[in-house]
């Protein structure tokens, strides 16, 4: 059985960093994309970050410079290390494991992905 779990989120204060560490538990992952996604209140999931098996990585636009994902396979955890945060970071974090393996391409979008994690909030205070 396939689990995964976010944990890092809070209460932040504008231009401040946060770690969000998601654990994989299940199966080997290091053949797999590994991706976050975040989802703002009355918004729909959008892509965040996502890095290759190959530790190749992809950003979205209102993210570079400021976010990092990474993996880690020997722990089956992925990463996303956030700094400069503002308050439109505010939203629930989720991370997931895409759907197909050896695949170089980045995945972006939610039907990429197969597994996905319960979530875990950011909120960005000003």
């Amino acid at each position: 059985q396939v689990h995964l779990v976010e944990s890092g989120g809070g209460l932040v204060q504008v231009g401040s960093s946060v770690r969000l560490t998601c654990t994989a538990s299940g199966r080997d992952f290091s053949s797999y994309a590994m991706g976050w996604f975040r989802q703002a209140p009355g918004k729909e999931r959008e892509f965040v970050a996502t890095i290759t098996w190959r530790y190749n990585t992809h950003y979205t636009d209102s993210v570079k410079g400021r976010f990092t994902i990474s993996r880690d396979n020997a722990w089956k955890t992925v990463e996303l290390r956030m700094k400069v945060l503002k308050p439109e970071d505010t939203a629930v974090y989720f991370c997931a494991v895409g759907r197909t393996t050896y695949d170089e391409t980045y995945q972006t979008v939610v039907s990429d992905y197969e597994y996905w994690g319960q979530g875990t909030q950011v909120i960005v205070s000003s």
